[in-house]
């Protein structure tokens, strides 16, 4: 049996020997079913020639060494679908990993598809199969079983022979700079930091109004600093749907409050009701000509959805074309974008996506390309000549 690192004096000796080598994978395991913050259990690093597993509920242990670990500007780490493993490490430890290379990311890049997961992936580079039944153990409890390892160590074991890979195949193709360019966003502090006052954007638009959209912005800032604050999920302090009728009706008195249809009965004298109606009384007070304006869907102007949907022929043929998933290369949003405006102010317009896809669409627009079926096959067309094809 794999043994456990749970004293600050075996990790601070295993990160230091980490810190030997070009690079390291890294992946963890949480639970957040009940919490707003992640709750980390264990983290799983593999070197060339070593695999841990953290407990990070140890009692006594620190983490600064595996924090000092991931700081370390020397050592690549390697993630798979690093987003929530960073988010863990900036909560926890106010640092962002750094370099690190996301094999996702890489896998979308190299001709993997949009969306192949980590056995799969796993599966086709290396021939080996991963047991995935304790995906969705209770990572949180003691002791872990020597298959709760086995499967927490796989995550990381095959993940070196899956960067090695795709890393090769990168340098190849000369796309190393691609997936570089991609880990910035992933590296970048405004990814993971939660500003209340922005919470209202995860919020589905349902409302029309102004007054309505103040309430709903209040309501939202409220309710992410409740569930920050107690760290339980946003829904646990009020749902999404109690925001919106709250929104749309904007009581001021508990009684009208408890009419409402999402709300509990009773819970218009709680404290909770009290602080809602304090955030909708905020709202309402504020003057009218200061009040936020509704976000419009901007219409597609006139030739603009064909515009769209020949784009989205662009797209689809570079993308087979090149072996790189096209949601990577632009989204839907952003070809929208591209059609009504030829400087906007998307990724696709700017480095290695303008140079595989940007300049063609506005070709395309400009009419100095043309797109051309023979059979199955799509081409380019300039000057009467193909350019390439699917």
């Amino acid at each position: 049996m794999t043994d456990i690192i749970s004293t600050t004096e075996a990790l601070a000796a295993a990160c230091s020997r980490f810190a030997s080598h070009p690079f390291v994978t890294v992946d963890t395991e949480f639970m957040r079913e009940t919490t707003y913050w992640p709750k980390l259990c264990i983290i799983q690093i593999a070197s060339s020639d070593e695999a841990v597993i953290i407990d990070a509920e140890a009692p006594g242990l620190d983490l600064a060494p595996f924090f000092a670990l991931m700081a370390d500007e020397r050592v690549m780490k390697v993630f798979h679908a690093a987003r929530q493993d960073i988010e863990i490490v900036w909560h926890l430890g106010g640092i962002l990993p750094h370099p690190i290379f996301d094999t996702q990311v890489a896998a979308m890049v190299c001709g993997f598809g949009e969306s192949i997961s980590y056995d799969q992936l796993v599966g086709r580079i290396t021939g080996h199969s991963i047991d995935k039944s304790s995906r969705f153990t209770d990572w949180s409890h003691r002791p872990l079983t020597e298959h709760q390892i086995a499967y927490a160590l796989a995550d990381v074991t095959h993940l070196r022979d899956v960067y090695l890979a795709l890393s090769g195949k990168l340098e190849s193709q000369g796309r190393s700079e691609w997936v570089a360019e991609e880990m910035s966003v992933l590296t970048s502090v405004d990814t993971y930091q939660v500003e209340p006052e922005n919470a209202w954007k995860r919020l589905k638009m349902r409302i029309k109004k102004p007054l309505q959209l103040a309430v709903l912005m209040e309501l939202a800032a409220w309710r992410e600093r409740e569930a920050q604050a107690r760290d339980v999920p946003r829904g646990r302090i009020l749902k999404d749907d109690a925001i919106h009728e709250i929104a749309e009706q904007h009581p001021t008195t508990p009684e009208a409050l408890g009419r409402l249809r999402t709300i509990p009965k009773g819970f218009e004298r709680s404290r909770t009701g009290e602080d809602i109606l304090a955030a909708v009384r905020r709202a309402m007070a504020i003057p009218k000509e200061q009040l936020p304006r509704v976000p419009k869907v901007k219409p597609l102007s006139d030739g603009n959805g064909a515009a769209v949907d020949l784009l989205k022929v662009l797209l689809k043929m570079t993308s087979e074309e090149h072996g790189v998933a096209a949601r990577v290369i632009a989204t839907i949003d952003e070809l929208e974008a591209i059609a009504g405006d030829d400087e906007a102010d998307v990724a696709p317009l700017a480095g290695w996506r303008r140079d595989l896809f940007g300049d063609n669409a506005l070709k395309l627009k400009r009419g100095e390309i043309a797109l051309r079926l023979e059979g199955r096959r799509v081409s380019i067309v300039a000057g009467g000549t193909p350019e390439g094809g699917m």
